[in-house]
């Protein structure tokens, strides 16, 4: 079930946990993405916090909020991008999107399956997508105090495989938030000591968001498929090896 996006707003926008989430994802996103120049970036779910970095450089850049969840103009003191939308009839052309970003929105979703063909349909040739979603192993899919403690949290695995199912490739994959999801004074000014931790010994610390980049896979034409006819030998030679024909004697 969708989140209120009052609710969301006040997380990411109003909390000091959720300004630090916030930074943290995103400073992940930016090193998976460095950049998205004369690019089309979208966002879907609540992924609005992690896009301001492609505003200046992109050639567009939509944040696409789901109707069960509600929308909000942003970004605040600039023209409106984002866009109230059905869940999986997104107004974007098929294949137009080179950057996608799903966060809160495919935990959430009620159809996952209808949600990911809309993914797969709106990526062009060479786009890519990145699905931000809760860490099943973390502290923060245990919490009911942020927005990663709602929906069905993944594993890596049980994520990637759902992936494959629909045609996607799994690239590469981040975990992070590995501080607590907690209020309290000391876990929030360590929360950077923290991620710098957790990305060191990630094999063995869990983080409480999990994020996983993948690509369209491109599927073999289905059928027999069109033959290509073999052009036919010259025959220039053909013949040499045979018998002369006998030549008719005059006067037979």
């Amino acid at each position: 079930m969708h989140q209120d996006v009052t609710d969301l707003r006040n997380f990411y926008y109003r909390s000091t946990l959720g300004r630090a989430a916030q930074q943290h994802i995103r400073n992940n996103l930016i090193r998976m993405w460095p950049e998205a120049k004369g690019q089309t970036v979208v966002g879907f779910g609540f992924a609005a916090p992690l896009l301001r970095p492609y505003l200046a450089q992109a050639r567009r850049v939509i944040a696409l909020m789901p109707a069960p969840q509600g929308v909000m103009p942003w970004p605040a003191g600039q023209p409106n991008v984002s866009v109230l939308s059905e869940e999986t009839e997104w107004p974007i052309e098929t294949g137009h999107v080179d950057k996608l970003v799903v966060m809160h929105g495919l935990e959430v979703s009620e159809q996952p399956s209808e949600l990911l063909e809309e993914c797969f349909r709106v990526l062009g040739p060479g786009g890519r997508v990145i699905f931000v979603v809760p860490n099943r192993s973390g502290l923060w899919a245990r919490s009911d105090r942020t927005p990663f403690g709602h929906g069905r949290p993944y594993s890596q695995g049980q994520l990637e495989a759902q992936l494959k199912r629909h045609a996607f490739l799994p690239e590469a994959h981040v975990n992070t938030l590995f501080q607590p999801p907690s209020t309290r004074r000391f876990w929030l000014k360590t929360g950077t000591s923290w991620e710098k931790l957790g990305r060191r010994f990630s094999m063995v610390m869990a983080g409480g968001v999990l994020m996983v980049e993948a690509t369209k896979r491109v599927q073999m034409p289905a059928g027999p498929g069109v033959h290509a006819k073999a052009p036919s030998r010259l025959k220039v030679l053909e013949g040499l090896g045979a018998a002369k024909p006998e030549t008719a004697r005059l006067g037979d």
